[in-house]
């Protein structure tokens, strides 16, 4: 079991000798001409940005995406923000007996919880067609990665059991809406939220870094998840077609509109409340992380988010 300070417990001056992942690397030049590697280190609190500027070439062959290594340097300011200058790297060897998931993060929920809320909700469903494909796919090692994987590499839930929390927490709003309109079919609208990102689980890899599969910027995880589904219902003798194509639906209009990657808009209620559901969800909790990620931050707003287009408001305390 690692045991030693987070990153986060560190502030520019201080030495620091840390074992981190390496997330990404490259070679650069300075204006100066000085040739250099640069390189975003991470531990399970934060990820941090680290230059290596002398004796760089005898790295050149051990560093890549995904390794762990031992890293003596100390912690700079550079534009507001931290970042480490790297003065000896080695990798790690096995008697250091650390490995990669000691450097990603995790969600803070308790996966042992999360998982009885799981099992809660796939009995919940009671119709017959649902409740079968459900299990087809959320089944033997397909459930062993939708329990760990993370819901995005960057911007929101981008933590070990990340898809899971995100889908809870959708289910919770999907529930609360279906609570105002009973209309709404819920066995529907619960599969769907239970399936929609279950592409998740090929598109991204999340066993030393999280990064894209080939499969995932290939083919993309909305159009995984669609056919899982449509594979799956061929398995079930009899699964009504038009069930099917609902739900299909549902997973293929989750993102809402074209311009977000979405192969179609929501056409029903199910998927339209599904929709507004997932956008709850990952806007909450991306914006959430930005903000406490700039928190120290000299000011009261965080630095320009692209994703969200904006900077937002950091101060917490309002004075009355």
């Amino acid at each position: 079991m690692l045991n030693q300070k987070g990153l986060k417990e560190y502030s520019p001056g201080d030495e620091i000798t840390i074992f981190l992942i390496v997330n990404k690397f490259e070679f650069k030049t300075a204006k100066n001409g000085k040739a250099y590697i640069n390189l975003e280190l991470r531990d399970k609190s934060q990820a941090i940005p680290a230059k290596i500027w002398d004796s760089f070439e005898k790295y050149t062959t051990k560093l890549k995406a995904g390794v762990v290594v031992k890293v003596a340097g100390q912690i700079e300011e550079y534009l507001g923000s931290p970042q480490m200058r790297i003065d000896k790297l080695r990798l790690a060897e096995i008697t250091d007996n650390v490995k990669s998931e000691d450097f990603l993060p995790h969600s803070n929920r308790p996966l042992n919880i999360m998982i009885t809320e799981l099992n809660e909700i796939i009995n919940s469903v009671s119709n017959p067609y649902l409740n079968k494909l459900i299990k087809l796919i959320l089944s033997t090692e397909k459930l062993e990665k939708y329990l760990k994987a993370p819901a995005g590499k960057g911007w929101h839930h981008a933590y070990l059991h990340g898809l899971l929390e995100h889908t809870l927490e959708i289910i919770k709003i999907c529930d609360l809406m279906y609570s105002f309109h009973p209309v709404i079919n819920r066995d529907l609208l619960i599969c769907g939220a239970l399936l929609h990102d279950f592409g998740k689980t090929e598109e991204l890899t999340f066993e030393s870094v999280f990064d894209y599969s080939d499969k995932g910027k290939l083919i993309g995880h909305i159009m995984i998840s669609a056919f899982e589904i449509e594979k799956a219902a061929d398995l079930i003798p009899d699964f009504p077609v038009e069930l099917k194509n609902l739900l299909i639906h549902i997973v293929l209009s989750h993102q809402g509109k074209l311009e977000f990657a979405s192969p179609i808009e929501p056409k029903t209620i199910e998927a339209i409340v599904l929709y507004q559901a997932d956008e709850l969800s990952a806007k909450t909790n991306a914006y959430k992380y930005a903000i406490e990620a700039d928190k120290n931050k000299e000011g009261n707003w965080t630095r320009f988010l692209p994703l969200a287009n904006t900077s937002l408001y950091t101060k917490r305390e309002v004075s009355e």
